[in-house]
């Protein structure tokens, strides 16, 4: 849930869906159409599917990885979530990158890095048996000083940046992991999307009202339908859309 989505919206959505799917089994058990209801207002649903698929597949395995091949395995879990499970879950050796520590490392280098490089510099700045507060370090120092505008004053490894904020070119603008200024919301396919999926999750839609669901031309619609059938997201059944049993 808090991939591309901030916290405070997560919690309260975070803790109803345990409410309802308090277990992997719960979740592996359920429909995609009841786990997609209760991901409702935070939007990219397929995190939910690929959720969903990766509690039938722990379900499978009969216990939850705790490896990073084994986590990696899981649908929709790529090579940030794996170690970040590893690291704060299960508090093994583990480093993590995401955008705030990738920025980080960057400019702390002073040059722009590749995912490779990050993930081998993290790696091998991780101390062993320390990984859980030294990823929460370095990910706090990102978020609250070295942010896309820096509090260089403030950051207590200044002396050690090749970078500090000069007048240079800033290496984590390009760097691998470091997030880019995302695209307007207001308009965008991705709202259409969300709100087909929220009237999907009151009932059956009929395909001629959904560019009146969704407030976009017809050939915005049709796209729209394409997409979240594509994705798994929709059902088409004759002129009508329903969420997957």
């Amino acid at each position: 849930m808090l991939q591309q989505t901030q916290v405070p919206r997560v919690i309260p959505k975070y803790l109803a869906f345990l409410d309802v799917f308090p277990t992997p089994a719960a979740c592996a058990d359920a429909s995609l159409g009841d786990v997609l209801r209760q991901w409702q207002g935070l939007g990219y649903p397929r995190r939910a599917r690929n959720l969903k698929a990766a509690a039938v597949a722990v379900v499978q395995l009969g216990e939850f990885p705790s490896t990073l091949d084994g986590l990696l395995a899981l649908p929709g879990v790529g090579p940030y979530t794996a170690r970040a499970v590893l690291a704060f879950a299960f508090e093994a050796d583990a480093a993590v990158v995401d955008t705030n520590i990738a920025r980080v490392y960057a400019r702390v280098h002073g040059r722009r890095l590749t995912a490779r490089e990050v993930q081998a510099i993290a790696d091998g700045q991780s101390p062993v048996g320390e990984s859980w507060a030294w990823n929460q370090s370095i990910m706090e120092l990102g978020a609250v000083v070295c942010r896309p505008t820096p509090s260089c004053d403030a950051c207590p490894v200044v002396a050690a940046c090749a970078w500090r904020g000069s007048d240079a070119d800033d290496p984590a603008i390009g760097s691998a992991g470091v997030s880019g200024t995302q695209a307007r919301f207001d308009g965008s396919d991705r709202q259409a999307r969300g709100s087909l999926l929220r009237a999907l999750g009151a009932g059956d839609v009929c395909v001629a009202d959904v560019a009146a669901v969704v407030a976009r031309p017809t050939e915005v619609a049709e796209r729209v339908i394409a997409g979240l059938v594509a994705d798994g997201l929709v059902v088409a059944v004759g002129d009508t859309l329903r969420l997957p049993t």
